[in-house]
């Protein structure tokens, strides 16, 4: 790993007017994050939330239950340094905080954003397992709410260890790293703790069924200085990463995504995670197709694992009606590597009569 950065990337670093995070002796990471997976991944995104409070240990069984092949863990931290599984640090729309916990209550600027809540970082472990988790929309079942308690990461590792045991399976996890500079400022860092907890159950390689993925660019750039795990950069439509506004680089999600951008990107991870939006562009007859992310990304050796894929009709692009089939038979045709499922079932199981269709054998 010791070649040029390609003279293609100079005007991207003119636009950004930064040298902050690229190293003149960086080169693209193998191309190793679709292999060894011949059809599309099916990620459970937070676990089966569609079903079951999101991020329980209960949410990740039935996940595994419904055929997903990697589940996603969120991961914070406590106040006492353990990480945690939660889609972010704030405990108030997923958990019932308020109630037991009122007078601790705080507003805090997370990533240049004033937010009010209740946070993982202001409790001890002891005190996060009082708590039991709720289901984040309200048009979702309900009847589970205040079953569960908020599992650590290692308890989510141990889950898929045993379930490995059991059946002789082996189930992937993909945890992402939440607001990381953010974490990194209050002394809790997350990576050192996340890479030693997958190493202890066996994720420790490209080889292994495990992705890390990040908003953040400077912590994956670290990583795959440490790291062989395969790596993802997550983008947003807007914006731009946390830690490129905190160093002034100007640089946004939208830049990352240009042909410079995944080039750059293709230095340090294995793939991109966009919002399934990105993805897509309607023409003037307003048939939707490929906005074009897809095959550049595969240009650059970059797998793409677009979220999210929900049910409901109120989460589905007008195109699709109200048939989310529709909506995972377009991606799967469109060339995606992987989907962040809230319904695993439901994209395992129309990822398998596509296979069907292309006569192709399911794994």
């Amino acid at each position: 790993m010791a070649t040029h950065l390609p003279l293609l990337l100079k005007p991207f670093l003119a636009l950004a007017g930064t040298l902050l995070f690229l190293s003149a002796s960086a080169a693209a990471r193998p191309f190793l994050s679709a292999a060894p997976y011949s059809t599309p991944l099916v990620i459970a995104h937070r676990g089966a939330c569609g079903l079951l409070p999101e991020h329980t240990l209960a949410a990740y069984q039935q996940a595994i239950s419904d055929g997903a092949d990697f589940i996603e863990p969120d991961v914070v931290s406590s106040k006492d340094g353990v990480l945690v599984v939660r889609h972010e640090n704030n405990l108030a729309e997923t958990t019932d905080v308020a109630q037991k916990f009122a007078a601790r209550k705080r507003s805090k600027t997370i990533d240049g954003q004033r937010v009010s809540g209740w946070f993982s970082e202001d409790f001890t472990l002891k005190e996060l397992k009082t708590l039991r988790a709720k289901q984040r929309f309200a048009f979702r079942p309900q009847e589970h709410n205040g079953q569960h308690t908020i599992p650590t990461l290692e308890e989510v590792l141990q889950l898929l260890l045993k379930h490995h045991q059991s059946t002789g399976k082996r189930i992937g996890i993909y945890p992402e790293t939440k607001h990381p500079s953010y974490s990194r400022s209050l002394g809790l860092p997350l990576e050192e703790k996340l890479l030693a907890l997958l190493r202890g159950y066996g994720y420790a390689s490209a080889a292994d069924p495990v992705f890390i993925q990040s908003f953040e660019v400077g912590n994956l750039q670290k990583l795959n200085q440490e790291t062989s795990i395969r790596l993802v950069q997550l983008v947003d439509g807007e914006g731009q990463p946390a830690d490129f506004a905190l160093r002034k680089d100007h640089r946004t999600y939208r830049d990352l995504v240009s042909p410079a951008g995944l080039l750059f990107v293709s230095t340090y991870a294995d793939g991109v995670g966009p919002p399934k939006q990105m993805l897509v562009k309607t023409n003037a007859s307003k048939q939707l197709l490929s906005s074009g992310l897809v095959e550049s990304a595969h240009q650059h050796g970059l797998a793409v694992h677009p979220w999210t894929f929900r049910d409901e009709a109120t989460f589905l692009d007008p195109f699709f009606g109200k048939d989310p089939a529709a909506e995972y038979r377009f991606f799967y045709q469109l060339g995606v590597d992987g989907v962040f499922s809230e319904f695993p079932a439901k994209a395992r199981l129309l990822r398998e009569q596509l296979e069907l269709q292309q006569g192709v054998s399911a794994r």
